[in-house]
């Protein structure tokens, strides 16, 4: 059993641990974008810290997945695709591979959709874009009742391959 909740001080040494580019998840995550440096990731954990301090919410679009014992396991995250129409859209990441598999995502995301329905009365539809050869997320957006929407093909170059890109959604009334 996972729950989410926002990052504090005992996370950040294990958060900046997993936030380094070595890891398997990011092969999977955004695996076109840039990765940050370990020098810019430390200047991201030190800018959290201050936050923190000052009792700010540090990261105000992202949850941590936790263990019951509190130990992180990944994130959950939210960006606006247009506000302006009350589409958002959700992220995640499990950062250890060995919990790959095991439904932890299923049960993460269920519990950030329901609060963010819940926190944002204004929302009409929640969705997430993956590419194609992300089998873990393509699986995830079923079990969670989203339907595919959209497939740009060959929109992602990963590891000098073409991917398609895929988005998912579903509607406050659908979930």
């Amino acid at each position: 059993m996972v729950s989410i909740r926002s990052i504090n001080t005992n996370d950040l040494k294990a958060y900046e641990h997993w936030c380094q580019p070595m890891h398997a998840y990011h092969t999977f995550n955004g695996p076109y974008y840039p990765k940050k440096s370990s020098d810019e990731i430390s200047i991201f954990i030190h800018e959290l810290k201050e936050k923190l301090q000052l009792r700010e919410d540090a990261l105000p679009q992202r949850k941590m997945i936790v263990d019951p014992n509190g130990n992180l396991l990944g994130e959950v995250s939210y960006t606006w695709r247009s506000k302006e129409t009350n589409w958002m859209e959700i992220g995640i990441v499990i950062f250890d591979e060995s919990y790959w598999g095991r439904g932890l995502g299923t049960q993460a995301l269920k519990l950030w959709i329901t609060e963010l329905f819940k926190e944002h009365a204004e929302i009409v539809r929640i969705g997430f874009s993956t590419w194609s050869g992300n089998l873990g997320m393509v699986k995830l957006a079923a079990k969670l009742g989203m339907k595919q929407e959209a497939c740009y093909q060959n929109a992602r170059i990963v590891r000098g391959q073409y991917y398609d890109s895929v988005s998912f959604g579903l509607l406050r009334d659908e979930w």
